[in-house]
């Protein structure tokens, strides 16, 4: 049986959540906002390679970076995969603490209610960073296609020149 009063709780959290998520960040389609400091958002913590919280709004929100996926470093009852530990290193020394543009695409949130984003260090897109030096490889999951052609193309170049994962890991 639906627990209709609890379904309406937990839409109308998320639904905010969204609201403050989408209010302090820039929506491009093209890269990174135009203007300095659109959808500025400080990194404050480095869950692992491909997952990091920033704060927005006063509060802390889980970021999934879009598009990739590291080796598992710190998943509950799973073992630490081959290249997750300097996957989660390498994202802690470039992200930590830093300030960050955030991009999103078609869906905003994860099944995790993480939000969904694209990375932006500047004009470097961080995700397609990680997969051109071999911390990740592609994952996508539709509608949030919009960078795949350049994080295969990334990746292609990244196995071709047995780079980080490709080259240590079997």
């Amino acid at each position: 049986m639906v627990d209709t009063p609890r379904l309406a709780v937990r839409f109308l959290f998320v639904s905010a959540l969204t609201a403050v998520v989408l209010a302090g960040c820039s929506e491009t389609a093209e890269g990174p906002a135009s203007s300095p400091g659109a959808g500025s958002v400080r990194v404050t913590r480095v869950v692992d390679g491909d997952t990091i919280e920033v704060q927005l709004g006063g509060r802390e929100v889980d970021i999934r970076l879009i598009g990739i996926d590291t080796p598992e470093s710190v998943a509950p009852d799973q073992p630490i995969e081959c290249y997750g530990r300097r996957a989660s290193a390498y994202t802690e020394s470039r992200l930590e603490g830093e300030i960050v543009r955030l991009e999103f695409d078609v869906e905003r949130l994860d099944r995790y209610g993480r939000t969904l984003a694209y990375v932006w260090v500047d004009d470097e897109l961080f995700n397609e960073t990680l997969v051109a030096e071999g911390y990740a490889v592609v994952t996508t999951f539709p509608p949030n296609v919009t960078y795949v052609d350049r994080f295969l193309a990334a990746q292609r170049a990244a196995r071709e020149a047995g780079r980080g994962l490709w080259g240590e890991c079997s």
